[in-house]
């Protein structure tokens, strides 16, 4: 497997962290960019010029392309790093099939419209074989792999194999790697977090404390393994790095841009204005619909998510719905 070619697809700040990792171990890949400007200014200056600035690259191991097209034919393991909500029309727009290639999801969501995991998409549109994916989590903020601070990420494949030969891609002095079979409670994990960081994002923004958002958390951790549970009965460890940590470090990180969007919205922005305001996109906007929706089936007790949504899609007043929540909570 040590020939096998990596591809990255997208030019955002975790896709630019996996680029410094892979850069820092010495492998060179391939990089799909859309925007050609943007190829050109790292070619020039050698950063991406909006997202980690700080992360210096040696372009004479990267080989770069604006054409989607060519990095997959040149690629055998493909890295997917690019928001939930343009996955779908990204690789609907591929004349080069993917079904023999790896696949690394590096994408914290489901896909809008169907809300299934990227995990099943891939399945069921592309005829990926599942045992070809991998998805990754953390505990990890892109922010912190460009500053060389240590993080752990966690690789969830039912091939155990191939997930083993992709942590030794990733394993360095700054980062450490864990292994997971459970592929699709990763996946819902990494989603139903970033759900969790817009609520304690909106009761920063109402001006709730650190006691109230400890409360918060706990709860959600509880609301978390419940969903999981229902959905993806599988033998899991809630408290984990995967699940527990991951959903610690995107409730309560400065780099969290979920928080920071609820915290927007607990302060009376509009979606829209919070939108507007943040460069990046906050995949939790997105998920707490794919959630609430996905959830008319289960039927599982998730009040957070409920308040989320009410907030975010029903327009309800974020103080009187978190005073609601309140009475839930313990």
């Amino acid at each position: 497997m040590h020939d096998l070619k990596i591809g990255i697809l997208g030019s955002g700040s975790w896709a630019t962290a996996i680029a410094k990792i892979l850069q820092t171990n010495n492998i060179s890949f391939n990089w799909f960019i859309r925007n050609q400007e943007t190829i050109q200014h790292i070619q020039t200056y050698k950063n991406n010029p909006k997202y980690l600035t700080s992360v210096e690259f040696d372009t004479n191991s990267i080989h770069f392309s604006n054409d989607i097209d060519h990095i997959i034919e040149t690629s055998q393991i493909i890295i997917l790093a690019i928001p939930s909500a343009f996955i779908r029309e990204t690789l609907e727009s591929l004349a080069i099939p993917i079904y023999k290639k790896y696949i690394i999801s590096a994408i914290k969501g489901l896909i809008p419209g169907e809300n299934i995991l990227v995990s099943d998409f891939l399945v069921k549109y592309f005829n990926v074989p599942k045992n070809q994916i991998v998805a990754i989590a953390g505990p990890c903020h892109a922010e912190e792999i460009a500053q060389e601070r240590l993080s752990y990420l966690t690789f969830a494949g039912h091939n155990i194999e191939f997930t083993n030969y992709i942590t030794t891609c990733f394993y360095n002095r700054f980062v450490e790697t864990i292994v997971s079979n459970d592929l699709d409670g990763t996946e819902y994990a990494a989603v139903l977090k970033n759900i969790y960081a817009l609520a304690t994002g909106i009761s920063h923004g109402l001006r709730y404390g650190d006691n109230y958002q400890a409360v918060l958390v706990a709860n959600a951790a509880q609301e978390m393994e419940r969903f999981l549970n229902a959905v993806i009965p599988h033998d899991r460890d809630i408290k984990a790095s995967a699940y527990l940590g991951d959903l610690l470090v995107t409730a309560y990180s400065q780099y969290s841009r979920n928080r920071t969007f609820g915290s927007l919205i607990g302060k009376g922005h509009s979606v829209r204005a919070a939108q507007a305001e943040m460069l990046m996109i906050a995949e939790g906007y997105y998920a707490t619909r794919s959630i609430y929706e996905l959830n008319q089936v289960h039927k599982t007790h998730l009040p957070i998510v409920e308040t989320v949504y009410s907030i975010l899609y029903l327009r309800e007043n974020p103080s009187r719905a978190f005073q609601r929540l309140n009475k839930i909570l313990q």
